[in-house]
Formats: C-alpha cells, structure tokens, sequence
C-alpha cells in the first residue's frame, strides 16, 4: 500500500471553487416536498496532510464530497444515538455513519433534523443495507428515510458481499435505482473482498446492458472496510485507489486492543497525543476517511483533535505492520457462493 506522499490520482487534487447543485427527478421532488435542487456548498480540499481541517471534504468520483472524518454508531445503543451524535455534531462532526443493522438510525435522523444551526448541505449521513437482494435493498432505502425522517440519504452501502451473486446484483441495481431517483446521492460497498468487487464489475456492466447504456450500472463511490495497521488490506485498498473510489476505514482505534503497543506509544508520547489520536491521523495521511466510535463526549472531542499535527513518513511506515489481524467480523474472504445474510 502506498505510504503518505504518494502520488494521488489527479482527480483527488482538484480544487473546487463553485457550487454544484444534485437535482432529484420530479416525482421525489414531489414525495418528499421538496421544489428545489439541493444545493452542496464546496469547500477547497486540500491533498497535503498538514492543510486538513476538521472541514476538510473529499471529492468522491461521481463530483460529490465527504468529510475526511466521521462519527461512527457501530454497536450505540438506539435510545443513546440521538444524545450522541448531537454532541458530535456540537464539537464538529459533520459526518454520520449509522447502519439498519445497528438500529440507530431514527437516533441519528432526530438529531441531524435538530442541528438547525447547520445547513442539511453541510451533513453527511451514511447507512447501510443489511439483507442483500433487490427487494430488500429497495425497501431499506424506504424504511432509512422514513426512520431517519430525512429527505435524502448522502451514502448508502451493501453492509456485506452476502446473499449470493445474484441477490448482490440485485442489491447493487436497486441502490443504482434509488441514485437515480434522487434517495440516495452516492452508493458502495463494505466489506467486499478483491473477488467481490471483481464480480460487481461484471455486474455493472451487466446492467449497463440490460438498462440501456454507459453509466446505466452505477459506479461504487465509496468503499467502507476495517483498516488499521494491523489490518491493512493491501490488495483492496489498491483495487480500489486504481479506480478512485474513497476509502473509508471503520474500528480505526483497533477497539483499543493495541493500547501499549510499543511503537504506538512511543508515537503518542513523541507526539504528545493519545494513541488513538496517532491512529486516526494515521488513517487521516494514507487517505482515508476515519470513523471512531464513542459515546463518551471527552473521547468524542477528543478524537477531532487531530489537525494540529503531522506524522513524518516515517512515522507513518513505521506504524505499518505485516500483520492480518481484524477485530471484527470479516467477510472480506467469503466465498462467492458463500452466506445468504448476515
């Protein structure tokens, strides 16, 4: 994998200037109440490590932009999601990853609704699908937005490359659809191995046949996926960078599993930062999209204070290991013909 410095593709440097405005189709317009395009103000994005900010946006491939660092709701509990991510928001945060299968989402929605003081534009909110087949996928775009109570979704993911190749293909044409539709602003994957995502090729140029033309299949925008230097994921990752689909990397504190490691720590203290400070800027300079979880507001703020430093290169290969060690589940090695759900 490609160490912090190295060269980015050149559609990751453009800088916006303008505002670009995502137009639904009449008939969601319609549905949801809405008689105007919503507008995404832009923000310059900077490459170079030392310039992020808190505001910092990556441009996705489909022209669209994502906070380079998210609030993540993995294992909240629904009656605390609300309270939670209305802190996060408080501190900073303008970036949401929720999922169906977590079962906060309505927490998330109400509080995202609650921010007044900050323009729907200017927040992400990203949720997944749980049961992979057409009909599923269709209706959990539905049920997110009512449960959410928001008018659109900015990223909708297959949660996992279960349900067999045809329920993922299924799966993937109904996100295709509702992108389209206006639902959802931008679609992908998590948890796909390189054969996954080698068959989702197949599978949009499958579509693109079968509904009439070039960009008929969709494109995967973004790609979610448990990264750390304990679990690099070398062959994905660059799968993945040759075609500039963002990156975006979930348990990046490792579940705290490697507070004391040696070379952690001895980061943290050059650094004067915690060891999960060191992690997620870590996250932050090989380019990708962190997501840490907590629901301790200290913890919370504290996982933002990440911009006031840089590691050297070599800090950052010296962080990297050899090892495959995930702490959470991993369905990355499924077979093709492997489990129907979750």
């Amino acid at each position: 994998m490609a160490s912090f410095g190295t060269k980015i593709p050149k559609s990751r440097l453009q800088v916006l200037s303008a505002n670009s405005s995502v137009f639904f189709n009449s008939s969601h317009l319609q549905k949801r109440k809405l008689n105007h395009p919503i507008t995404f103000s832009t923000h310059i994005f900077c490459t170079m490590a030392s310039a992020l900010t808190l505001q910092s946006k990556q441009k996705l491939n489909n022209g669209l932009e994502i906070p380079v660092l998210g609030y993540g709701l993995w294992k909240t509990a629904p009656e605390e999601a609300e309270k939670v991510t209305t802190e996060a928001l408080k501190v900073g945060y303008r970036h949401v990853d929720s999922a169906a299968s977590y079962r906060n989402e309505a927490g998330a929605g109400a509080a995202i609704r609650g921010a007044k003081d900050i323009p729907r534009s200017e927040l992400f909110f990203t949720s997944k699908v749980r049961y992979i087949n057409y009909d599923d996928a269709k209706d959990q775009v539905e049920e997110t937005l009512e449960k959410t109570g928001l008018d659109y979704i900015d990223l909708m993911l297959l949660h996992c490359p279960y349900g067999g190749s045809e329920g993922r293909k299924g799966a993937w044409k109904a996100l295709v659809e509702a992108q389209e539709a206006g639902l959802v602003k931008s679609i992908g994957v998590s948890n796909y191995g390189v054969h996954h995502l080698d068959e989702l090729e197949t599978h949009i140029k499958e579509l693109e046949e079968e509904r009439g033309g070039k960009g008929k299949g969709g494109a995967i925008n973004v790609a979610q996926y448990e990264i750390h230097p304990w679990c690099a994921r070398n062959d994905i990752v660059q799968w993945l960078q040759k075609r500039n689909v963002a990156i975006e990397a979930y348990s990046p504190l490792v579940r705290g599993e490697k507070w004391g490691d040696k070379t952690l720590k001895a980061l943290a203290d050059k650094h004067g930062k915690s060891e999960a400070q060191i992690l997620l800027r870590w996250s932050l300079q090989k380019g990708y999209i962190p997501l840490p979880k907590s629901v301790t507001p200290t913890r919370i703020l504290d996982n933002t204070k990440i911009y006031d430093f840089q590691l050297p290169d070599e800090d950052v290969k010296n962080l990297e290991t050899d090892e495959y060690s995930p702490v959470c589940w991993d369905p990355t090695v499924s077979p093709l013909d492997g489990p129907k759900s979750g």
